[in-house]
């Protein structure tokens, strides 16, 4: 049984509205997490802050002072540091994968649909439409060329935003490593 164009047109309208809700949805989601994760950090870091002032207090040596935030408070603060930024990283690789998944599916219907329509419209073609319908197949198989062109595009933007996350991690981490190793000398 045939569907009439307003309804086919009327379902992929409603498909995509439901899938920029989904992409609206992860992206709250992914804003809620790093929320939490910065009011966490916040609370950690003053509390920590508190208790290495307390420590302070009790030093009476400046030397002493010295030495202990040196080796002790800066190295837990980039510690916690380098917490926060995996954590961080991890809710966006998250959210990363999941709207990379809706991006394909909507890609992967937009397709079918084009695909159905041009069925649908090649089915009912009158008789000595032939050069039409070629016309139409031709600018056809070239939608469907330019919607495998948008799915790469738009697999290697979330694949690079993830790379650029970890790249940003590793540089983190390694900056961190020499820090310590610096401190130790």
């Amino acid at each position: 049984m045939k569907k009439p164009m307003n309804e086919t047109l009327f379902e992929s309208q409603k498909r995509a509205a439901e899938s920029s809700r989904a992409m609206a949805e992860v992206a709250v989601k992914n804003a809620q997490e790093i929320a939490k994760l910065n009011q966490q950090a916040a609370q950690d870091l003053a509390h920590a802050f508190q208790e290495k002032v307390a420590e302070l207090l009790k030093v009476k040596d400046p030397r002493a002072a010295f030495e202990l935030v040196q080796a002790q408070v800066l190295q837990d603060a980039a510690l916690q540091v380098a917490s926060y930024q995996h954590q961080v990283a991890q809710v966006l690789k998250t959210g990363n994968r999941e709207l990379t998944k809706i991006a394909e599916d909507m890609i992967a219907q937009s397709k079918s649909d084009l695909i159905h329509f041009v069925n649908e419209a090649t089915a009912n073609a009158p008789a000595g439409s032939d050069a039409y319908v070629s016309t139409f197949k031709t600018a056809f198989n070239q939608a469907l060329q330019n919607f495998e062109l948008i799915r790469a595009a738009t697999a290697d933007s979330f694949y690079n935003f993830e790379k650029s996350v970890e790249n940003m991690s590793n540089l983190s981490q390694t900056s961190q490593a020499t820090k310590k190793r610096a401190s130790r000398k």
